[in-house]
C-alpha cells in the first residue's frame, strides 16, 4: 500500500486539467517513470515553477474539478512517479477520480469551505498532511497548528487503495485462471 502523507503542494486554481497535469506530447512514453520530469510542465499558475515546487511534495491540496479534460491514466501515473499519492479538493473529474483509486492512490473530497480554510491557514507554511484511511481522518500540521479533518471513503475505494489498485484487487478477489 502506498503512503498517503507528506509535505503539501498547494495549487490555487480550479479546473486543472489532465493536459496540465501531464502534457499530451508525452503520452507516447513507454514507462511511467519517463513521465516524471514533465509533471505540471504546462500548468499556468502565478508563481508556480514545477522544477522547484514539486520536489519533496507528497500531497496536493487544490480547488474544484481537478483532473478534468481528457480521460487518461497518464495523469495519475505522473503523480505517482513523483511520489504524490494523495490529492485533496472539493471535487474531481469522475474518470480522473476513478483512475486514482484504480492505481491504488487517493483522492479526498472536502467541502469548499474546508478547502478555503486550508488555503487560508496553511498555504504559506510548510504543511504536512497524512491520511488515516481506516479512521477516515486527515491530520494537518504546520507552524505549531494541528487539526484533524474527517473525510468520506467508500468501502470499495478503501479496498482498492489497500490492495494497491484495481489489478491487485482483482488478483485477490477473482479467480482469473487464464492458463
Amino acid at each position: 500500500m502506498k503512503k498517503f502523507a507528506g509535505k503539501t503542494l498547494f495549487l490555487d486554481r480550479t479546473d486543472i486539467n489532465t493536459d496540465e497535469i501531464i502534457p499530451a506530447r508525452y503520452l507516447t512514453e513507454v514507462s511511467k517513470e519517463a513521465l516524471k520530469p514533465y509533471l505540471f510542465e504546462d500548468l499556468n499558475l502565478n508563481g508556480f515553477n514545477p522544477r522547484k515546487n514539486i520536489a519533496g511534495r507528497r500531497v496536493i491540496i487544490t480547488r474544484a474539478n481537478f483532473g478534468c479534460g481528457s480521460s487518461r491514466e497518464h495523469a495519475p501515473w505522473s503523480l505517482e512517479t513523483n511520489g504524490i499519492h494523495l490529492v485533496i479538493a472539493p471535487s474531481f473529474a469522475r474518470i480522473f477520480r476513478q483512475n486514482m483509486f484504480n492505481c491504488g492512490m487517493m483522492v479526498v473530497e472536502l467541502p469548499e469551505a474546508v478547502i478555503d480554510h486550508l488555503f487560508e491557514t496553511y498555504a504559506a507554511l510548510e504543511t504536512m498532511v497524512s491520511a488515516d484511511i481506516q479512521d477516515r481522518l486527515l491530520h494537518v500540521k504546520a507552524g505549531g497548528q494541528a487539526e484533524q479533518i474527517p473525510f468520506s471513503l467508500t468501502d470499495f475505494d478503501l479496498a482498492l487503495v489497500t490492495a494497491g489498485g484495481w489489478v491487485e484487487y482483482a488478483d485477490q478477489h477473482y479467480n482469473l485462471n487464464l492458463t
